[in-house]
């Protein structure tokens, strides 16, 4: 196992732009003119800041732009997104100029029995200019395989009946994922293209991006229990498919809340720990 940090920062300042915040609400299917400038952006909402620039020539052999800063070439062909953690300190408001700083924090290589892979973390922190410290941190974690090693084509047999405090069904459709990919830039194949994400990568259709299932389950809690979120550990088990149904649930504990999207055969795909508070 090898481990490895890149130490060069890519800086940019992005804006928290009145049309992007109501474009994000539109495909939320809620009413955009309730966002104005000097509004607070809704947390979760930030995804598109973090989009970068990659150039269309820089770009990974399966489509993926690196989101902010580029991901080296480590001759592993397909990208999964592992988890993230999201922190917030303070509040983005609409109309205002965030300074971002993205990092690559750690590689780690590895060889499995299944062949060899890699663990990319990437952090990014956004500040407002005005501020002298990030009013929020994130850190995304991406896995990275070789070219063999596709997920499993076997259906699983449907799980129990899901019990939860509150749940909510929901089918992403191909219009969903392509505003979420274009509204963050994200052109990775498996989210726009069918036939390469059966056929090259082996899943059974279009798979939802990990960063919209994660919007899913804050826009969940902000909405229908009416309470933000301050701390998110997110962790992915299984890819969830275009257009089949999938459930989002919360349970509340002693000192968190516990959410989790099931898939269409309710089995647990995406997992979020979040510290929440009232909603401001």
């Amino acid at each position: 196992m090898h481990e490895s940090a890149i130490e060069q920062p890519v800086q940019v300042n992005e804006g928290c732009s009145l049309a992007m915040v109501r474009r994000v609400a539109a495909m939320l299917d809620l009413d955009s003119g309730t966002f104005a400038e000097g509004g607070v952006l809704p947390r979760g909402w930030h995804f598109f800041m973090l989009a970068g620039e990659t150039r269309k020539s820089a770009l990974r052999t399966d489509g993926f732009p690196g989101l902010g800063v580029p991901i080296p070439d480590l001759g592993l062909p397909r990208l999964l997104l592992g988890g993230r953690t999201v922190s917030y300190t303070g509040n983005i408001v609409i109309g205002s100029v965030v300074e971002r700083t993205s990092f690559v924090k750690k590689i780690t290589e590895k060889t499995t029995p299944s062949g060899p892979m890699a663990i990319v973390t990437i952090q990014h922190e956004l500040r407002p200019v005005s501020a002298t410290s990030p009013v929020l941190v994130e850190t995304q974690t991406y896995i990275l395989l070789s070219g063999k090693t596709g997920p499993a084509k076997v259906e699983p047999a449907p799980a129990a009946p899901i019990q939860a405090e509150y749940q909510k069904p929901f089918v992403p459709d191909e219009t969903l994922l392509f505003q979420y990919s274009a509204l963050g830039f994200n052109s990775h194949k498996i989210h726009l293209d069918r036939d390469y994400a059966r056929n090259v990568e082996g899943h059974s259709d279009l798979v939802v991006n990990g960063g919209l299932a994660t919007l899913l389950l804050t826009e969940f809690i902000r909405t229908e229990v009416g309470l933000v979120v301050t701390e998110i550990t997110v962790k992915h088990a299984a890819p969830l498919y275009c257009g089949r149904p999938l459930t989002l649930t919360a349970d509340r504990s002693e000192t968190s809340w516990n959410l989790t999207v099931f898939d269409d055969s309710n089995r647990v795909a995406v997992t979020m720990e979040a510290t929440l508070t009232d909603l401001l």
